[in-house]
């Protein structure tokens, strides 16, 4: 019986993650699309699923331009922790700087959701991401992905949309 955070892989199976994009400055919808183009040119992950995108207003700091978010299904024989290094060299040749304030405005936001089914509590590492539940600019755009994704130790996507809805 396989228990929480122990890995999911099959043998022959290429592990899914699922990543969540944004960006509220610049050319927002060709910053995004030039995201997933850096990610599926790396011989290492394969794009298999793109969410549409969404207008979203900002969390946290509400002072700020409209996002863009979305998201995306990735395949990978990554570890997590490699695959976020990854996203975080996409960032940076994007031109993200991660100095200034927490929540506000960025060329490019890319967080790793979920990794299969893993749970992950590692500094710099938490999947799946520690506020994803209560997200509705992350959960629309995993439900366009997949309609029975679950969130680990939250229960489905589906759901927890439905719980955000109802004020639960």
């Amino acid at each position: 019986m396989q228990g929480i955070g122990e890995p999911t892989v099959k043998v022959g199976r290429v592990p899914r993650a699922f990543v969540g994009l944004g960006a509220n400055l610049g050319d927002r919808e060709a910053t995004l699309r030039r995201a997933l183009t850096l990610l599926a040119e790396r011989d290492d992950v394969e794009v298999v699923g793109v969410s549409a995108v969404r207008e979203t207003d900002p969390v946290g700091v509400v002072d700020q331009p409209r996002f863009l978010n979305a998201a995306a299904a990735l395949e990978t024989a990554l570890p997590a922790r490699e695959l976020l290094d990854v996203l975080l060299t996409v960032e940076r040749s994007l031109g993200r700087v991660r100095e200034g304030e927490r929540y506000g405005p960025r060329l490019i936001d890319l967080d790793l959701l979920l990794y299969e089914r893993d749970v992950i509590d590692e500094p710099g590492l938490t999947v799946p991401h520690p506020r994803l539940h209560e997200r509705r600019f992350a959960l629309e755009p995993l439900l366009d992905l997949d309609s029975e994704l679950t969130v680990p130790g939250r229960g489905r996507v589906d759901e927890l949309l439905a719980g955000l809805d109802s004020g639960a």
